[in-house]
């Protein structure tokens, strides 16, 4: 039987993805691989999901986009830190949830980014 193993990857449209790597790599510590990609190789923790929202629910605002992207890390006020660095525009404040540590922010291309840091064992 086949089975989905988790995200292979997020692909969108952007205005200048030369500038948009660069900001990933400078702001947010991204390695970009020769084809121009964000890849993370996976540690054997976390999972990936893909999660519908109802059309008016607003867990996506401010972004108009349709999609937010998902990061899992290991410090989500480290990285929110970074964020805010590079000029991102931050949403909301961390939160501390039974299901981890979340941030957010709005990247350069207007795509909200939720990052998440697994609760502690």
């Amino acid at each position: 039987m086949a089975n989905i193993l988790g995200l292979g990857g997020v692909f969108f449209l952007c205005k200048d993805p030369i500038a948009y790597r660069k900001w990933w790599a400078d702001h947010m510590g991204a390695a970009i691989t020769d084809w121009g990609t964000m890849e993370y190789l996976p540690d054997g923790k976390g999972r990936t999901m893909f999660s519908p929202f109802d059309s008016d629910s607003t867990y996506l605002a401010p972004s108009e986009e349709r999609f937010m992207v998902n990061l899992r890390v290991d410090d989500v006020k480290g990285m929110i830190q970074r964020a805010r660095n590079g000029g991102a525009e931050i949403v909301g404040d961390v939160e501390d949830t039974e299901y981890g540590i979340f941030g957010w922010f709005i990247d350069p291309e207007g795509i909200k980014i939720e990052l998440w840091e697994e609760p502690k064992e």
